[in-house]
């Protein structure tokens, strides 16, 4: 979850989120159990066949009483076949800002029984960086694991103090699971205590739901879960895993989700107007943006661009808190706070647009929104804090407009992907209604690679090309960069371009791209050269079309799918390519045009000669977001359509020269 979303619902007096994707291992008190003579013996698993290696029993242990939450961790983990092996390298990620991994022991055991305990060194790993946030992992390699080996290890999570955490057990992992057990001891402290439900989603079958105890802890205990598959272009794996939620709430809980819906949205209604109330001090802001004289559309977009311009502290590199002691930043108020400072995190920017466009005279609405990068809310498990994300509504002319200045790069008008075609609850005084987001269009996210090539006398390719992305894709490469140097950002680049062309070349990046704007285009320029892209073939010489096909080469390659086709958003891909032939040359044969047209995914490819130069345009429009498991068979026909397009050959008869093989 961002810092940005933690913020925001902090700033809220909401409870503030920690998913733990942290999971394994019995609680580091117990240590570890004795090994019996038939998990020694084990060859394979008859539920898990061909499997490289099993979890034979796992432990989780939450406890989220009194100041400090913690969670202890156990694996235990049998290798059968030598593949099995890479799972003696373990990594324990973590968030440092939300706490911290520690008590970490681990062994193995041979399989004569013997024990080799882990006495190495641990590593911190830094795994990514995303709007502040440091995501990081524990990394150690267990010793001398060997085929039929059983490895352990144990830890504790330590969570960050004075948070009531969100918690979760997610009972799927990429192995296939014999036994586990679950507890947790929900929130209690001698200020008070918070009601807790649970709803849970995939238990194996014959699972006993999980329940509380006499003892007011919660129990599960679960065996033969599934190995996890994961596979491209899925949901968000929280959607898909088998997993228990917990939601605590101060107050009583709801039965009925209008009525609890209806409570949430009249109190995030008066929070908002709380910190949005300064109409006279916005008015007063409103005047050194905009012009009475501007058009509707015009003063919005300058407002935006206003706010933008801010400081948006959620997308810088976090600080240590002596630095922010130092520098005593106070989080903004209210809107007129963070007017004046010239800064606020994204969610407080957001609102702050709200509250400028109020004051210029047009009606807005806040809405928190359910991100679905990480699940598809639904009303009724009553939990607030899936409405993760703050957006403004603006109606225009009869228009729903929906902008998020707070995300940054982010051009007018449009949503980071996440928050596009979502549900969202607009708020008012009476409690506030349910909204869906706006999906753009196919049109509005493109990927254009504009390619001026010569092709020489021994089949290499040379020239320029232009690539232009637009909307969803630029501004995705824009925050993914943000906090790198030129030189990562020209790999960064120059890497795409690798990926992009199914064959060994020589590109460099020759422009600097505008990193730092929200325009909807970022443009990147390059010199490229592709090496025998011309083939000899006796007298001839054959040039395949999908110059740029590399990243549709093996998309949808396995026969079978278990989980619904996922695509984060509607793109197309345009190609235009003009390769100018060697003097002499001529063509022989062309491929016949292509198009296929399976309404919401289209593809075209066309390939013509003037003057003895190539003209190749090749199209791919994907203008859906899920499509269900059961066309799986159909759009991996499609895909193998479009591989098959993408091999065809250009036929040329060389001059007095011959192409080179």
């Amino acid at each position: 979850m961002s810092l940005r979303r933690l913020l925001a619902i902090a700033s809220l007096s909401f409870l503030i989120v920690l998913l733990v994707t942290a999971f394994r291992s019995p609680t580091v008190s117990a240590g570890f159990q004795p090994v019996s003579p038939e998990e020694l013996q084990m060859k394979k698993e008859p539920l898990a066949p061909g499997a490289a290696a099993i979890i034979l029993f796992r432990q989780v242990d939450r406890d989220d009483t009194g100041r400090t939450a913690h969670e202890n961790d156990y694996f235990r983990v049998k290798i059968l076949t030598e593949e099995g092996r890479k799972y003696a390298d373990i990594e324990i990620p973590y968030f440092k800002s939300r706490g911290n991994v520690e008590a970490i022991r681990a062994r193995t055991v041979r399989p004569d029984g013997s024990i080799a305990d882990f006495d190495g060194k641990v590593f911190d790993k830094s795994i990514a960086k995303a709007k502040g946030l440091k995501y990081l992992a524990k990394t150690f390699t267990l010793p001398d694991v060997q085929v039929g080996s059983i490895i352990e290890y144990s830890y504790t999570i330590d969570l960050a103090e004075d948070f009531v955490f969100d918690s979760h057990w997610i009972l799927s992992d990429e192995l296939f699971t014999k036994n586990a057990k679950f507890s947790l001891k929900p929130y209690h402290s001698d200020y008070g205590t918070m009601g807790v439900r649970w709803s849970w989603q995939g238990l194996p079958p014959g699972t006993v739901p999980p329940a509380e105890g006499a003892d007011h802890v919660v129990r599960l205990e679960a065996s033969k879960i599934p190995a996890f598959q994961t596979e491209d272009f899925m949901p968000p794996e929280n959607e898909l895993k088998s997993r228990v939620d917990f939601v605590y709430s101060e107050d009583q809980f709801e039965r009925d989700p209008a009525v609890f819906w209806k409570k949430t949205g009249k109190s995030l209604n008066d929070q908002l107007e709380n910190f949005v109330g300064k109409r006279k001090a916005m008015e007063q802001a409103v005047a050194q943006i905009v012009s009475p004289s501007d058009p509707p559309d015009v003063k919005l977009q300058k407002i935006y661009a206003r706010v933008q311009q801010m400081r948006n502290t959620s997308y810088e590199v976090s600080k240590t808190e002596q630095e922010q002691k130092r520098e005593k930043e106070k989080s903004p108020g209210n809107v007129e706070d963070a007017w004046k400072r010239g800064y606020a995190d994204g969610a407080q920017l957001t609102w702050l647009y709200l509250a400028l466009v109020r004051a210029a005279g047009f009606e807005a609405y806040g809405v928190w929104v359910a991100d679905r990068s990480n699940y598809f809310f639904q009303p009724k498990m009553m939990d607030r804090t899936k409405l993760d994300v703050n957006v403004v509504l603006v109606k225009l002319n009869g228009k729903d407009i929906y902008c998020d200045p707070g995300a940054a790069f982010t051009p007018y008008g449009l949503l980071t992907w996440p928050e596009t075609s979502a549900p969202g609850l607009r708020l008012d005084k009476d409690g506030g209604s349910w909204v869906q987001t706006t999906l753009p269009e196919s049109t509005a996210s493109l990927i254009e690679r504009k390619a001026t090539l010569k092709l020489s006398d021994t089949g290499d390719l040379e020239g320029k090309l232009t690539i232009t992305f637009t909307g969803l894709e630029a501004m995705r490469r824009r925050v993914e960069m943000r906090n790198e140097d030129e030189t990562n950002r020209k790999k960064f680049l120059e890497d795409q371009v690798n990926e992009y062309v199914p064959a060994a070349i020589e590109v460099e990046l020759t422009n600097q791209p505008d990193w730092k704007s929200s325009q909807p285009s970022l443009t990147a320029e390059f010199s490229l050269k592709v090496p025998g892209w011309a083939a000899g073939a006796g007298r001839r010489a054959l040039v395949p079309v999908g110059l740029f096909s590399g990243t549709e080469k093996h998309v949808f390659d396995h026969a079978n799918r278990v989980h619904p086709i996922y695509f984060e958003f509607p793109f197309e891909k345009h190609d235009d390519i003009t390769i100018e032939l060697p003097s002499g040359w001529q063509v022989s044969n062309l491929p016949a045009p292509q198009k296929q047209d399976a309404h919401v995914i289209v593809y075209s490819l066309q390939v013509e000669n003037s003057r003895n130069t190539l003209h190749l345009t090749r199209n791919l429009n994907v203008d859906v977001l899920l499509v269900d498991p059961k066309y799986y068979a159909a759009l991996r026909n499609f895909f193998q359509v479009v591989r098959t397009s993408d091999e065809e050959q250009i036929v040329l008869q060389p001059g007095t020269a011959s192409a080179a093989n």
